[in-house]
């Protein structure tokens, strides 16, 4: 254990990508110990990314990068700007609701900063906001990636804990609800602070507008589930529905009413049982080429090659910290060290609250030196025995786990997040750093809530009948 943890640890203060470490490290203990077969090593590389689920890895990125080339990104914000612009603060809210929009298309924080981030901040600077101000309130917002549904961290978690990556996605929406209002809440405050008005003037014909999109969009379900009672198949239900709805915005050219119908479309298709999490992934594609070739005609097959292979070569990193961590883990759990571990734990505590305050502690510290994906990889085989035996949902942790990664991106050394906007808004890194510290006291709150009241996660998975 000793060889295997302290040469990962040591690896990682020299500098080493974290895929690389957990590597090498894993060869370390194999020649060291020469217990493990090189077959074995072999043959866990190869169950590492044998996954159906781990499908959906690459589709959701690709996703992610198709939208931030097709245009939709400029829609989503102008939609917000007429959604709530208008307040003080103005631009601060219009940051937030675009992120919401725009998570439930990515599935991801870097893929949000990177994509929004870039015309959020430029807004904000150019209305008079100090920059650190912009970085903040981008940075804290870009973490509702991963909970609102679709989520890469979800599939990864779902496939390690073997829980419904379904019930996962539907656990995120009502925790991504309470952190966009404590979000809005914070940026409010800010403004009453600073004495801030509104960046754009109310209009009740801008506002309308919106709010009819909105409407429109949520009126698709109810319209799918009315033609269902009614007797026609889902297939035939959500036809009619989505050829009424493509109509009606070719003739009035609406702002972002099919950017808004993504979020719709994957989580309702899994609800119908119509495709799985992973086939959802595959229509979150077809959607964004939908959007970007035929219906805006903003995508050209240059930009398409571009974010195919901006996804070959994302993908392929995933996947190599994917390999490393299983083999890795696998170590853990033959070395004995996963079991002393939770041991070690229980014997501390068999409170299953004060465990959780222990996690959050210990998930938020691995998250800000550890790729998110590596510490799923690393941490649910140490964590989930313990979870199950006080009797905690792994839905509720997955959500638990999934929010402090999402606080580690904010955070050097490692916080992706951190450096992307860095680098966007040319800020130095300790200034980024700086600017993110007031927006950790609403991912906190958040943070607490989540974790004490289990209902906000489960709530909706269960009614759904996903739940357990």
């Amino acid at each position: 254990m000793l060889i295997l943890i302290g040469s990962f640890l040591i690896l990682m203060i020299l500098g080493l990508p974290v895929g690389i470490s957990m590597a090498v490290a894993s060869l370390l203990y194999i020649l060291a110990t020469g217990t493990v077969p090189d077959v074995i090593v072999a043959q866990r590389m190869i169950a590492g990314v044998e996954s159906f689920p781990l499908l959906a890895v690459p589709f959701f990125i690709l996703a992610g990068n198709l939208m931030n080339i097709a245009g939709v990104t400029g829609r989503i914000y102008s939609f917000a700007v007429a959604l709530v612009g208008w307040m003080k603060g103005g631009l601060g809210q219009v940051n937030i609701i675009g992120s919401v929009i725009f998570s439930g298309m990515s599935g991801t924080a870097i893929a949000d900063a990177a994509g929004l981030g870039t015309i959020e901040i430029k807004a904000m600077k150019d209305h008079g906001y100090s920059t650190e101000f912009s970085v903040g309130v981008t940075a804290a917002s870009a973490t509702l990636g991963p909970i609102i549904p679709p989520s890469l961290p979800f599939v990864i978690y779902g496939m390690m804990a073997n829980v419904s990556i379904g019930a996962l996605f539907l656990g995120g929406l009502i925790p991504g609800i309470v952190m966009t209002l404590l979000m809005m809440a914070t940026v409010a405050y800010f403004a009453y602070k600073n004495g801030w008005g509104a960046d754009t003037p109310f209009s009740w014909r801008q506002l309308g507008n919106a709010s009819v999109e909105v409407v429109i969009v949520l009126m698709f379900p109810v319209a799918v589930w009315l033609m269902m009672q009614a007797g026609l198949s889902s297939n035939v239900s959500i036809g009619i529905a989505l050829a009424v709805l493509l109509a009606l915005d070719w003739y009035y050219d609406f702002s972002a009413v099919m950017a808004l119908m993504a979020p719709v479309i994957l989580i309702g298709g899994m609800t119908l049982g119509l495709f799985t999490p992973t086939e959802a992934a595959v229509a979150a594609v077809i959607w964004s080429l939908f959007l970007g070739l035929v219906r805006y005609r903003s995508m050209t097959f240059r930009s398409l090659a571009k974010a195919t292979f901006d996804t070959i070569e994302t993908t392929a990193s995933v996947l190599f910290i994917v390999t490393a961590a299983s083999i890795f883990a696998w170590l853990l759990t033959v070395s004995q060290a996963a079991q002393i571990l939770s041991d070690a734990i229980l014997g501390f505590t068999q409170n299953k609250w004060v465990f959780l305050l222990l996690a959050n502690i210990l998930i938020l510290f691995v998250g800000c030196f550890i790729d998110t994906i590596a510490a799923i990889t690393i941490l649910v085989p140490i964590l989930l025995p313990i979870v199950l035996k006080l009797g905690i949902d792994p839905i509720h942790f997955g959500l638990i786990m999934t929010l402090n990664l999402m606080i580690g991106l904010l955070h050097p050394p490692l916080g992706m997040v951190l450096f992307v906007l860095a680098r966007v808004s040319k800020l130095s890194v300790e200034r980024t750093t700086v600017a993110i510290l007031p927006w950790l006291v609403p991912l906190m709150l958040a943070l607490i809530a989540i974790t004490y009241i289990p209902e906000l996660t489960l709530w909706l998975p269960q009614k759904m009948g996903l739940g357990r």
